[in-house]
C-alpha cells in the first residue's frame, strides 16, 4: 500500500490492491479490541469483541492477505493472513487457561515483532501499527500471566491507538486516491 495519493485516474489500477481493506479490518478490530479491553464502555469486556474479531479481524484479514499474496505483495500478504489467523483463533479460544492465553499472546507478539522489523523501511505508519500492536501484546501477556488488570487496560489503550493509526492510514490512502488530491496527510 503506497503512502502517496495516486489520483482518481489510477483508481482502476489500484483496485486490485487489498491493502486498504486489510488495514481497515486490522484498524477496526484493534480499535474494538483495545477499547473493550480498557473498560471504557461500562458492562463490556474484551470478550464482547469476539464476533467482530472473528469475522472482520479473522476472515476479512485472511482473505485480504491471500489477495495480497496473489498480487506478489509478500509483506502485507504475510501480515494480513497471519493476523487473520490470530484474530480467528483468539475469538474462539475464550476458555483457554491463564498460562495458555499468556503464551498465545507472547507467541503472537513475536510475530508482530517480526512484522515491525520487516516494516521498518515501509514508513512511519507501518512501524507505528505493528510496533504498537507488539507492545500491546507483550503488555497484555504480562498482564495475563500476573493477573494485572491495570496493565491489561494499558495494553488495551495501546491496541486502540494502533487501531486508530491503521484506520487513519487506510482511510487516508483511500480518500487521497479517489479524490485526486492529498486530503488526509500521511507523511
Amino acid at each position: 500500500m503506497s503512502n502517496d495519493a495516486t489520483g482518481a485516474t489510477n483508481a482502476r489500477s489500484t483496485g486490485a490492491d487489498a491493502g486498504n481493506l486489510g488495514y481497515l479490518a486490522l484498524g477496526l478490530t484493534l480499535l474494538a479490541y483495545g477499547l473493550l479491553s480498557t473498560g471504557f464502555l461500562h458492562h463490556t469486556g474484551v470478550g464482547d469483541a469476539a464476533h467482530l474479531a472473528h469475522l472482520l479481524g479473522g476472515v476479512t484479514l485472511f482473505i485480504a492477505g491471500l489477495w495480497q499474496l496473489r498480487r506478489g505483495e509478500g509483506f502485507t500478504g504475510t501480515a494480513f493472513t497471519s493476523l487473520g489467523a490470530f484474530w480467528a483463533t483468539w475469538s474462539v479460544a475464550g476458555g483457554a487457561s491463564k498460562n495458555a492465553a499468556g503464551l498465545f499472546l507472547l507467541l503472537w507478539a513475536l510475530l508482530t515483532l517480526s512484522l515491525t522489523a520487516a516494516s521498518w523501511g515501509a514508513g512511519l505508519f507501518s512501524r507505528a501499527v505493528y510496533g504498537l500492536f507488539t507492545l500491546s501484546l507483550v503488555l497484555n501477556a504480562i498482564a495475563v500471566f500476573g493477573s494485572y488488570s491495570g496493565l491489561g487496560k494499558a495494553a488495551g489503550w495501546i491496541a486502540a491507538v494502533a487501531g486508530l493509526v491503521a484506520w487513519y492510514w487506510a482511510t487516508s490512502t483511500l480518500s487521497n486516491g479517489s479524490w485526486g488530491k492529498v486530503s488526509l496527510p500521511v507523511k
